[in-house]
């Protein structure tokens, strides 16, 4: 019984043992669950994985083996700019009445499969092929009474009878953006500071072990603090196109204020000037002075900047390119005055690493920060953080 199910699992790389195959097996002997397929999906995610960046093994082994889905794989088959939202048709309410779905799930899924057979390009706003803004079956931003929603961020008219990218931990995958559900995982990586700051709390049970082995002469042994001893100085790019990662900014914000003792944060637009804020509401009236900052926080402290690095190149090559107000002195100066003072520095861009070249802003501020620019994901955050340490 489940064999096939197990083997399933090895073949999409899950390192499951016949021990967990035998814990699944007695716990439906015990009928911890009985006739509900949720239920037994979540029970088999329990016993079988253990480490949550394998979920979207899990999910996409056990769409093979119960859903009749394995030959559409659909992160590898179709690509990125397919799904980039560009055209996206405006329909009445009488447009929508008139569309009409496949019937079933299986003719929705057979017909899928013909299209990634047949579909050489890109299209936008049609009927027919994989893509988006339009009233095909297949792709995002669009409306259809019973589609497939592939690659969208969020719900849109909330009709989707499969959503291909809404498997639970589908963002686990080392290139993918960091959200709610990986945030866990942000903090692993962050932790790679953990521990490095001085011997100074009390180990109460390797004082007692120690003490054992002395005859009772009290031998005390200390362990480094539990809070990250590391100092980091965060700059987070606010306003503008970066409203679009507020969410997954304010995760990464309550990750990094949990997990490092010595934090300092300050806001700025676009690009950094002579002043940053504290305060968004004040951010025109209590701004503080970089070179404040600079004189106030050592050369010790890390160096993050968070944000999208788009906008025009005159902001950060020419005085007075700033969209908010004159500047004396161009973005660059003000980024490498902070560079010199901390050497130390990464930058998280939280905007999709496919889209980075068409962005001539991103490939300056590249430049200035010696390509110490990390996509805000996963893979990224490890990289920035090694290039932290």
């Amino acid at each position: 019984m489940l064999i096939e199910f197990f083997f399933t699992l090895r073949k999409y790389g899950l390192k499951v043992s016949i021990t967990e195959l035998l814990d699944l097996l007695n716990a439906l002997e015990q009928q911890v669950i009985f006739a509900d397929s949720e239920a037994f999906y979540q029970l088999a995610r329990l016993i079988m994985v253990k480490d949550e960046s394998q979920y979207d093994k899990f999910d996409r082994a056990f769409a093979e083996y119960f859903e009749g889905v394995a030959a559409v794989d659909l992160a590898s088959s179709i690509p990125d700019e397919w799904l980039i939202p560009d055209i996206i048709r405006q329909l009445s309410a009488q447009d929508k009445a008139a569309l009409k779905g496949l019937g079933s799930l299986e003719a929705l899924m057979a017909q899928l499969r013909e299209r990634l057979a047949e579909q050489q390009k890109r299209h936008a706003g049609g009927n027919k092929w994989i893509g988006t803004g339009g009233t095909s079956p297949f792709g995002a931003y669009g409306f259809n009474p019973e589609g497939v929603r592939i690659g969208q961020q969020g719900s849109g008219a909330r009709r989707a009878v499969k959503v291909w990218d809404k498997r639970e931990f589908k963002d686990l995958d080392s290139h993918s953006e960091l959200n709610n559900r990986s945030i866990k995982l942000a903090l692993r990586q962050l932790r790679r500071f953990a521990r490095s700051g001085a011997a100074t709390e009390l180990d109460l049970n390797g004082t007692i072990q120690a003490t054992s082995e002395q005859g009772g002469y009290l031998d005390l042994r200390f362990v480094p603090e539990r809070h990250n001893a590391i100092k980091v100085l965060m700059f987070f790019d606010v306003g503008g196109s970066m409203d679009d990662h507020i969410t997954l900014c304010q995760q990464l914000f309550s990750a990094v204020k949990t997990e490092f003792k010595h934090l300092e944060f300050f806001y700025f637009h676009n690009c950094v000037y002579e002043g940053v804020w504290r305060d968004n509401s004040r951010r025109f009236t209590e701004q503080t002075s970089v070179l404040d900052v600079i004189h106030t926080y050592g050369s010790d402290y890390k160096l993050i900047f968070v944000g999208d690095a788009t906008m025009g190149p005159y902001e950060i090559d020419f005085p007075g390119g700033s969209v908010e107000h004159w500047n004396a002195e161009p973005g660059r100066v003000w980024l490498n005055r902070l560079l010199q003072q901390y050497p130390k520095a990464a930058w998280l861009n939280p905007q999709p690493l496919a889209w980075w070249g068409h962005y001539h802003s991103i490939s300056l501020v590249q430049s200035i920060m010696q390509q110490r620019m990390f996509p805000l994901t996963l893979t990224g955050l490890s990289d920035a953080i090694k290039s932290l340490s």
